[in-house]
């Protein structure tokens, strides 16, 4: 399905195929979910959020395709948000242990612990430096499109990158102990 998009400032009209769209982009933000929330059955929940809320605002959007993926992350970083004022800040423990069929069940279960563990603390890191933690790892974007995204130079995102990814080694060393 093809959605028209009106291009700049002289009006003409680009064609974004919204199935392309959603294919290419669906595992980055749900990744991104991921990373910020932990749990898989509610970055499913909040990536159809997302998906749903830009199918229902794109005739309102103005800009090029580039933009418009832009604009998604810029949904998808809205909708976590809200996420969180919704709720009360708690990590759901009893969604963690799983059952494995042909692996290790200790290890399985160390792994879903460490992976709770590290979205706790990145929960903890203030705005900026959590959204550009999650948009690196969870929806694998360069440091280009994560400064674009969050308009700032692609030097302060490496140095931001830098310092959180020490804060979070730190943190995380600190309950290994």
């Amino acid at each position: 399905m093809s959605i028209v998009l009106p291009f700049g400032k002289q009006q003409t009209a680009v064609s974004i195929d919204w199935n392309a769209l959603y294919a290419d982009h669906i595992g980055r933000i749900f990744n991104f979910f991921r990373y910020r929330v932990g749990d898989e059955a509610t970055a499913e929940d909040l990536t159809a959020v997302t998906f749903e809320k830009a199918w229902v605002k794109r005739q309102q959007f103005r800009g090029d395709a580039d933009s418009f993926v832009h604009w998604l992350y810029a949904i998808a970083r809205n909708v976590a948000n809200d996420h969180y004022r919704k709720r009360p800040d708690t990590v759901a423990l009893d969604e963690i242990v799983t059952l494995a069929t042909s692996t290790n069940l200790n290890d399985v279960v160390a792994k879903k612990i460490e992976f709770a563990q590290l979205v706790h603390a990145i929960s903890q890191l203030p705005a900026r430096e959590r959204d550009v933690i999650t948009l690196k790892y969870g929806a694998a974007l360069n440091n280009r499109q994560i400064a674009r995204q969050l308009r700032l130079s692609e030097s302060n995102v490496g140095s931001i990158l830098h310092c959180t990814i020490h804060k979070l080694r730190r943190k995380m060393e600190d309950k290994d102990e």
